[in-house]
């Protein structure tokens, strides 16, 4: 059953219909009334944006039909925008504020395959939708049409689609940036005239669900953020960085040691990779786990790496050094490497099965070895490896630096209104990145 209902009545020319858009509305909110009469859903009725004047009469004659629905009336909103970007992000704003999911919509049915598009960029697999036509009632019998002839087109051709996507893009540029300034942290380690580089904070985006706000970098089937607002969350980003968000590439994870040489074949998953291209962007994601750069400012290359827990153990930071020394030739003692922010061994914990491995590797990885739930140390873990493999400890940057204003690897568990953390949020966490490129 659904949760909410969306009544779609954007496209009508409602400044001359009105009498006939009374009558759709009504008998609409009768079928609602009627399908739901156990549990009445939210209702979310939908318009265009006309000017003031006219908008204030157009809303009082809605409101005027509302009034009659005792059962949906506490329930009902009126959304009029001027774009239907504009208006589906409204509404789905409502729905993440109430944390619903399960979407009808009722609309003329030659919008449905515009709204499929819209619903594609802006909406993720957590929400599920249910379409009816202003035509069929909740029995599924056919009823007169009082909106608009029926069509049987089922897609859009493909300068529709793109229409679509601009409408969307130019509506999330609009948006103001939540929770404060863009912030790009920097290493003073990585020569700042040879590489573009930096990290990320949660501040300066339009994400604005609370454990996703504001700077969410990031897109699952299993979170509310869809893949457009991470994208212009993105773009966002390459504009103060000054890198072409185009040829951005973000590794993907599989919490093991593959790394993707650019260039050759991309494999399906990796966690970390290296280029000595000069017009791309690599960067490793990080919400927890830590983003580890790596430059060599000889040859003029440069790695990215993701490395959680398993990762770690697994040597995906050394297996990324020895890309760059077998694919370019750089020397093992002219890599830098700066691990981001991260998780901190005050706040990480694994079973004392999985802390063993961390142990052995040194002691100190480990705090109340003898408990269930150890604490772990995944960044001293990932510098001991480092050093083992040959990278020299000065060219290390982490939170063992002695001037403590220089380090970059802040525990991300610690500081909620600067970092997302898997640990501290739950499912539906934010990522932030940590991210290099070649300048020319």
């Amino acid at each position: 059953m659904a949760e909410a209902v969306l009544i779609d009545l954007f496209s009508l020319q409602m400044n001359s219909q009105n009498n006939g858009i009374q009558k759709l509305l009504c008998s609409t909110l009768e079928r609602i009334e009627k399908c739901f009469s156990a549990s009445a859903p939210f209702v979310y009725i939908m318009c265009s944006q006309t000017p003031r004047s006219e908008r204030i009469s157009e809303q009082d004659s809605l409101l005027k039909v509302i009034s009659g629905f005792q059962i949906l009336k506490k329930g009902i909103e009126v959304v009029c925008m001027t774009s239907t970007a504009a208006a589906l992000y409204t509404i789905k704003q409502k729905l993440d504020e109430k944390d619903l999911s399960i979407i009808k919509i009722i609309l003329p049915v030659q919008r449905k395959a515009l709204m499929e598009v819209f619903i594609d960029h802006l909406f993720t697999a957590v929400y599920q939708f249910q379409f009816e036509d202003f035509g069929v009632d909740c029995e599924g019998n056919n009823l007169q049409q009082i909106a608009e002839p029926q069509s049987d087109i089922q897609t859009l051709p493909a300068h529709e689609v793109e229409l679509i996507r601009s409408e969307i893009q130019t509506y999330l540029e609009s948006l103001p940036d939540l929770k404060g300034k863009l912030t790009i942290l920097k290493s003073s380690l990585i020569p700042g005239h040879i590489f573009l580089h930096g990290f990320t904070t949660r501040t300066g985006g339009i994400s604005y669900i609370p454990t996703l706000s504001s700077f969410n970098l990031f897109s699952s089937s299993k979170r509310r953020d869809p893949k457009a607002v991470v994208k212009e969350n993105l773009r966002r980003l390459a504009n103060a960085a000054g890198f072409d968000p185009e040829t951005f590439h973000r590794v993907k994870v599989n919490h093991a040691s593959d790394v993707w040489i650019m260039g050759k074949p991309q494999p399906d998953s990796y966690d970390g990779i290296v280029t000595n291209q000069k017009d791309v962007t690599i960067a490793a994601p990080g919400a927890d786990c830590i983003p580890v750069l790596f430059a060599d400012p000889i040859k003029k290359a440069c790695g990215a790496a993701h490395s959680g827990w398993q990762g770690t153990l697994l040597g995906v930071a050394m297996a990324t050094v020895n890309a760059m020394i077998t694919e370019y030739g750089c020397n093992v003692k002219d890599i830098l490497v700066v691990l981001g922010p991260s998780v901190g061994p005050c706040c990480f914990t694994l079973s004392r099965e999985s802390a063993k491995e961390f142990y052995s590797l040194d002691p100190k990885c480990v705090r109340q070895f003898e408990s269930p739930t150890p604490y772990i140390d995944i960044r001293r873990a990932t510098r001991i490896l480092l050093e083992t493999g040959g990278i020299l400890p000065q060219n290390i940057q982490d939170d063992s630096v002695t001037d403590h204003s220089q380090s970059l690897t802040f525990c991300t568990a610690c500081h909620p209104d600067t970092f997302y953390s898997h640990v501290r949020d739950g499912t539906n966490f934010g990522t932030q990145i940590g991210f290099i490129s070649i300048r020319d």
